[in-house]
């Protein structure tokens, strides 16, 4: 393809998929200094302005490559914004020219509360990256690049020659790159050469004279290569949770002359965070900061001024203590960290077990230190858009995260859809389309349809969905009913499924199944959507699939060739998952296959646990869980959860999908319609007396408590407004006999006894008494006999 047709495309998408609102940036220029980079440069900017009037609501546009931080007369604005740049709506894709010309994004910044009338100073630090790698989510314009625009009432504020722009000569940008993995670099940074930072005159403060400063050198409009047109970020800011002590705060015995020996502080647990000091030292002084999670190369390096300063890392590292190596005789003043986080750790989870109390806790932990710029597989190695560990994340982002969760899954969509080639949905990009077919698989049932299922954004669905038809349909069928089995074709694809232990994995019944789930849950996108010659097409492919699927593998298992070098619980347990197996095998599966075996990774553990619990074997997935995660929980030092089984490779990786199945299986909540406008409570609490949770849902927040003993069952809801919810009530050995809501009897010895405004029964079936219930608060009891 060459240049001209490649633009022609870009150009296309870009009509097709432009978002409705764009800001008028004016005459805004894209500026920078004379040089386009370098790399790992770190450029300061004002620009001092006159306000008269302020007005009720004033919004900055900015746009980066690659993060910028705001000041608006010394106050901090906003810490780190500006988002990697991957294949947005007019991404584009060619392997043989290895072009990849991206929109950029931009971001919408508040600043009115900043103003004031008179002078005011803007301040923005803009860190370029200037680089790429192999299996980073970044695409390098090439160009470090400030864009800005704001109308202050009457009065346009954009970057152009205006502005002042500096290098900031306190940072060292001759430093190797952490890692081949990380498009980040490490911090080095020497005070005496700083423009007092962190100070009251720092450079970004109003007072600072900037007279001597070059002015900004002037690169072109909005829509200019290599930054191309602008789209908003649609992932709302990282939440900034400010400066923090240490929990081992007390112990440090603050302040103190430093030994020379490294100071260990302890995180409350593995964060993604930027790590503060202040110290009293003569200049010259090297202190060096790194956390326990050294894998990724992170670390910042700070070379003293006379006298007191402050100093705060911006180059982000995780961990679960922060490590400072402070030379002897440097006194300490303060040691504090930053956490930012991907929206608020919004969904809670209880219950009266420690073990499972501990795992969903750790769970959570892991979801959080693996999202920012995107969801990623670990921020150990290369801090990548791994999309079938985006599958597994999703399934309990839903029940962990708020807005900004479900936001920056709607970016992962996006982007991995856009970034694809000859019908090829990629799972890792953005700079190469690596198909790992069951990666991509998972992607469409897995990420695509939950997504809708629990937002019900038909936009993003009608985006995503020609780019899954066309690759369901790279698959031909073979005269025994199945398709083929796909080998990815492409030099950077790789036929892995799992880690998991080795030579055990059945491939072939394990794409299978993949498929077939990706074709049911397609079925339904198209449903939605109104494509009814694809609906007849799904339904003849899964129509066919089914029987040939057991004709094929069915061996008092589910297996490709040899049971006995097989037996695989992946096999099997993605076998019940997607539906492709007969339920009347489901009991036999647990006990021959995946009660004995362990052979998967975290990545497919859930979907083992997952598929016990739909063969009605909640108990046995329940004890399947605690073997396999008990070291991990046990390991008190540790509070996010490992890669690899028992406790290998990252420390930290994305995979772990228990608390899907503690949320969606144990406390039964999961929606049953779209956007949650419906949604069941089906609890099967096993051993458990009491569970709590908190869901935040697109509807608001639903808040479920349950308390069972011998005799009773209780259970309280909280249901937002315009949702409906189907309760539960669990049957047992003993017979219900009154169910009393809000402390009114409305059901007694198998009769409704009378009626309730918002709620009706619903009947029942082996396991559940039924009731239907409207949003509001409701106390629902059963008595057993």
């Amino acid at each position: 393809m060459k240049l001209t047709s490649l633009l022609i495309i870009v150009l296309t998408l870009t009509t097709t998929f432009s978002y409705a609102q764009t800001p008028n940036w004016g005459n805004a220029q894209w500026i920078w200094q004379k040089e386009d980079g370098p790399s790992n440069t770190w450029m300061s900017f004002r620009k001092t302005i006159k306000i008269n009037q302020i007005p009720e609501t004033v919004e900055a546009n900015i746009s980066v490559d690659s993060k910028f931080w705001l000041w608006i007369n010394g106050k901090m604005v906003l810490f780190e914004g500006g988002l990697s740049r991957g294949p947005s709506q007019a991404g584009a894709w060619n392997r043989k020219e290895q072009i990849t010309p991206a929109n950029s994004w931009y971001e919408t910044v508040n600043i009115q509360p900043y103003l004031k009338k008179g002078e005011n100073t803007i301040a923005i630090l803009v860190w370029y990256w200037g680089r790429e790698t192999h299996k980073g989510t970044h695409i390098d314009s090439k160009k470090g690049g400030l864009l800005f625009s704001a109308n202050i009432g009457e009065q346009k504020v954009i970057s152009d020659a205006s502005w002042k722009a500096m290098q900031h000569p306190g940072y060292d940008n001759t430093i190797e790159p952490a890692s081949k993995m990380l498009v980040q670099y490490s911090v080095k940074y020497n005070a005496q050469k700083g423009l007092n930072d962190w100070s009251d005159n720092a450079w970004y403060s109003h007072e600072y004279d900037d007279k001597k400063w070059p002015s900004a050198i002037e690169k072109g409009l909005v829509g200019v290569a290599p930054w191309y047109n602008l789209e908003k970020n649609m992932v709302p800011h990282l939440v900034n949770h400010g400066l923090e002590n240490y929990t081992n705060q007390n112990e440090l015995q603050l302040p103190f002359i430093s030994n020379g020996q490294t100071i260990k502080c302890k995180l409350p647990f593995n964060k993604q965070i930027t790590p503060y000091l202040e110290i009293e030292s003569k200049a010259g002084d090297t202190i060096f900061i790194t956390t326990d999670n050294s894998r990724n190369g992170i670390n910042a390096t700070y070379i003293t001024k006379e006298g007191q300063q402050a100093f705060e890392s911006y180059s982000w590292m995780n961990g679960h203590e922060v490590r400072y190596t402070i030379p002897k005789g440097v006194k300490v003043k303060a040691l504090k960290y930053r956490w930012m986080s991907v929206g608020e750790m919004a969904g809670k989870f209880e219950l009266d077990d420690a073990f499972y109390n501990r795992l969903w806790w750790m769970g959570n932990n892991t979801l959080f230190v693996c999202a920012r710029d995107n969801f990623m597989d670990c921020p150990d190695r290369e801090r990548a858009l791994w999309i079938g560990d985006v599958a597994d994340q999703t399934g309990y982002l839903f029940y962990s995260m708020d807005n900004a969760g479900r936001q920056l899954l709607k970016k992962a969509i996006l982007q991995t859809v856009y970034f694809s080639e000859n019908g090829v949905i990629g799972a890792l990009g953005p700079l190469r389309v690596r198909e790992l077919v069951c990666q991509s698989l998972q992607f469409i049932s897995q990420v695509v349809w939950p997504y809708y299922l629990n937002t019900g954004d038909k936009e993003t669905l009608e985006k995503a969905y020609p780019y899954l038809y066309k690759y369901l349909d790279l698959f031909p069928m073979k005269e025994n009913g199945l398709p083929e089995y796909r080998k990815a074709k492409s030099p950077d694809s790789w036929d892995w499924l799992d880690w998991g232990v080795a030579n055990t994995t059945d491939a072939e019944p394990i794409q299978m199944a993949f498929y077939y789930l990706a074709l049911e849950k397609a079925n339904k996108m198209a449903e939605v959507l109104g494509k009814q010659d694809h609906v007849k097409w799904y339904n003849n492919r899964m129509n066919t699939m089914k029987p040939a699927f057991e004709k094929a593998y069915w061996k008092n298992g589910f297996y490709s060739t040899n049971a006995e070098k097989f037996k695989d619980d992946r096999a099997n347990a993605i076998a019940i998952v997607s539906g492709i197996a007969n339920p009347k095998y489901y009991n036999q599966i647990v006990d021959n296959v995946l009660i004995p075996n362990r052979f998967s990774s975290p990545h497919f553990e859930w979907m083992a646990e997952e598929a016990m619990c739909i063969a009605g074997r909640h108990q046995e997935s329940l004890q399947r869980m605690k073997e396999q995660y008990q070291s991990q929980v046990d390991k008190k030092s540790m509070t996010t959860l490992y890669e690899k089984f028992p406790d290998g490779g990252s420390y930290n990786h994305a995979w772990n999908g228990s608390n899907t199945v503690l949320s969606k299986y144990i406390a039964g909540v999961q929606p049953t319609k779209v956007a949650w406008s419906e949604f069941e409570i089906m609890p099967e609490l096993v051993h458990f007396k009491n569970v709590k949770k908190l869901i935040p849902t697109v509807k608001g927040d639903v808040g479920v408590e349950m308390k069972k003993s011998d005799k009773t069952f209780e259970l309280q809801l909280n249901s937002p407004q315009n949702t409906t919810a189907i309760i539960g009530l669990p049957k047992t050995e003993k017979t219900i006999t009154t169910v009393a809501v809000n402390g009114v009897v409305v059901w007694k010895k198998g009769k409704q006894k009378k009626d309730l405004f918002g709620i009706n029964y619903q009947g029942e079936d082996n396991q559940f008494l039924k009731f239907k219930v409207g949003s509001g608060n409701w106390n629902v009891k059963a008595e057993y006999k």
